[in-house]
């Protein structure tokens, strides 16, 4: 059935302006789905953005294919008996991008930015961090509050990205229109809804592995385009490659295929703080849309059956999954009789925000035309990520489709969307329970006690439902035969790690 009404769609890309060709042997020309946000760690909240920082900004951290947590910018690090002091090792000698020092005090200025600047994403995300002490210029303490389970997992992301102090100095809030990290390659210029360009940073730590000379990440919404783009010879590497035309792709057999499941979450949701909103002020309402998703079907009609369905922040895979509450199937009479007890009239309208890019309003008309069937009437509201992301900062959103990118621990996944007033938090969900269970997995670094405390935490999220977690993406990058050194399983997050990548 999902299959004949997918049939009837025809949503087609058409092929927008041309990416340059000509460009130098060691120029990686990489497309990408969005557009990237601010430049700058402290700001940004976009999975696009993460790849191009991960060219451009190292961090204190990193992880390796299995998730284990590996040095990168910190040579060396650990924990007092108390679990509340940690001591990095910087590697000496490191400079940022404007060849000031990259030492402790830098470490400090940073730590203490994502804390304390106006909008920072990273201030939850760092909520456990109490003091920065500098020991030497190349040691520093950081102690905490109270034993924090994922702080070091915070790290290995943006809140572990170091930017100059002095070029942050200088520039305040236009830090963004011209980065300066220390990542192995610099910022030259950036044309918005275009392109990035980025320059071999002859200064890295690790320049000895770094082959490419420039990365130039082109922004192609359109996977069609994308793909046209790649198999021309207009790109080196894409992200995102759409599941539909992973068959033919693979079966041609003249581009290269990476595939893995991303850490993180693809789902809907809704603004229960909305006081005109029906599905959002009543937790039976919202039930019974999640009732009337097919979430297995979802991913057959839209990703060909690639895509992981998933009722949690993490996926089925995960060892963190609570299996107590596996994933619901559709009932449609069920949803209806909750309709019915929650006395509203029918349909219920929803207003839906969804990106505007192939994938995300192919997932809307399928959604759209499940809970049709139960008694709504979705709205699609079309509109570009940095405008669907600042309508959920100011609330001015009834229900969204949401992706989150993940990180290694399920903190990550949780903490700033539930707990009350997190920055991510854009359901205005706040629940006693929940906050309670997103503070005892925190405390403990103890897996059955994290475990119990992520059962709690499902026992209210997935009745309430603040928001419905719909499917895990597999990651699908294709590119040209002549990239070297690329090995989907290095990147688990999703991002490229430009160590070792070159071309022929």
């Amino acid at each position: 059935m999902w299959k004949q009404f997918f049939a009837a769609l025809t949503i087609v890309g058409g092929l927008t302006g041309a990416v340059g060709a000509g460009a130098q042997a060691q120029t990686l020309r990489f497309g990408l789905m969005d557009d990237p946000d601010a430049l700058d760690p402290t700001l940004s909240r976009n999975y696009t953005t993460r790849m191009v920082f991960a060219a451009l900004c190292d961090k204190l951290v990193d992880i390796d294919a299995k998730l284990n947590i590996i040095p990168q910018l910190a040579s060396e690090w650990s924990w007092s008996a108390d679990q509340k002091t940690l001591t990095m090792k910087i590697r000496p000698g490191l400079t940022f991008h404007d060849g000031e020092k990259l030492d402790a005090e830098a470490v400090k200025f940073n730590l203490e930015r994502h804390q304390k600047m106006p909008g920072s994403q990273r201030r939850s995300e760092l909520a456990a961090l109490d003091t920065v002490e500098v020991v030497d210029p190349v040691t520093v303490r950081l102690h905490l509050k109270a034993p924090s389970a994922p702080f070091l997992s915070q790290l290995t992301d943006r809140a572990g990205m170091m930017v100059s102090p002095k070029a942050a100095q200088a520039l305040g809030d236009k830090f963004a229109t011209a980065p300066v990290c220390t990542g192995p390659f610099k910022f030259v210029e950036r044309v918005a809804q275009d392109h990035i360009l980025l320059e071999k940073f002859d200064g890295y730590w690790n320049k000895d592995n770094i082959f490419l000379q420039k990365v130039d990440f082109r922004t192609i919404p359109d996977s069609t385009v994308r793909l046209t783009n790649l198999r021309s010879g207009q790109l080196d590497l894409l992200e995102r490659l759409a599941p539909t035309d992973l068959p033919e792709v693979r079966s041609q057999g003249k581009l290269k295929v990476g595939t893995g499941y991303e850490l993180g979450f693809q789902s809907i949701i809704f603004n229960t703080a909305k006081a005109d909103s029906v599905i959002g002020g009543d937790a039976r309402v919202r039930k019974a849309f999640e009732l009337s998703i097919d979430r297995e079907a979802l991913s057959q009609v839209v990703f060909n059956g690639e895509y992981l369905p998933g009722n949690q922040w993490v996926s089925p895979k995960n060892p963190f999954y609570v299996s107590a509450f596996p994933i619901p199937k559709r009932d449609v009479a069920k949803a209806k009789a909750l309709l019915k007890d929650a006395g509203v009239k029918t349909p219920v309208p929803v207003n839906l925000i969804v990106y505007s890019t192939n994938e995300a309003a192919q997932v809307g008309q399928v959604v759209q035309a499940m809970t049709k069937e139960s008694g709504f009437e979705v709205k699609l509201v079309t509109t570009d990520i940095g405008t669907a992301l600042n309508a959920a900062d100011q609330g001015n959103f009834e229900a969204f489709l949401y992706a989150w990118s993940g990180r290694p621990d399920p903190d990550g996944n949780t903490y700033n969307f539930l707990a009350c007033k997190a920055p991510l938090n854009y359901t205005r969900f706040c629940n006693e329970k929940a906050q309670a269970a997103l503070d005892a997995e925190r405390a403990t670094s103890d897996p059955a006690a994290r475990a119990a405390a992520w059962k709690n935490l499902a026992e209210v999220v997935l009745t309430e439902d603040p928001l419905i977690y719909l499917y895990h993406r597999k990651l699908m990058w294709a590119y040209t035969p002549k990239l070297k050194g690329f090995t989907e399983a290095d990147y688990p997050d999703g991002l490229v790690r430009f160590t070792g990548l070159k071309l022929d």
